[in-house]
């Protein structure tokens, strides 16, 4: 069994990939909170069974329905990107919704997680080397 076999170490690195992902889509709400009629996005934050592999998946990350007109998962799971729930709450008169305290706040809260989630993927990593005796 290879190293990157380990459920954890595999639901860790889903995590940081998807944390990565999610910094990317924050960044581009960010650079275009003065386009016109751009409407902020975020990503559904995957889910993990008992096992540590990633709920409702195929290959890394779980599959979503960016619009309700396309096909649903056979899975029968049909999340969809976060299209900014509280659509209308702050839209300025030229249709654009992003909030730049709140894109900002989402940015923080996802460096803090994601330099949670690579310490515990070091720790584990230092803790299988100990184990084996290589650390």
């Amino acid at each position: 069994m290879s190293i990157n076999d380990l459920p954890v170490l595999s639901a860790l690195r889903t995590k940081m990939q998807w944390h990565q992902e999610r910094q990317r889509v924050l960044s581009e709400n960010v650079s275009n909170s003065d386009t016109p009629n751009f409407k902020p996005r975020d990503l559904v934050e995957p889910k993990f069974d008992k096992a540590g592999a990633a709920a409702g998946s195929i290959g890394a990350l779980a599959m979503v329905r960016t619009t309700t007109g396309h096909i649903a998962p056979s899975n029968g799971g049909g999340d969809t990107f976060d299209q900014n729930r509280r659509a209308g709450f702050e839209t300025r008169p030229a249709g654009n919704a992003v909030n730049l305290e709140d894109e900002m706040l989402k940015v923080s809260a996802n460096q803090m997680d994601y330099a949670a989630v690579t310490s515990l993927y070091a720790k584990s990593l230092h803790l299988l080397k100990t184990a084996i005796g290589k650390g």
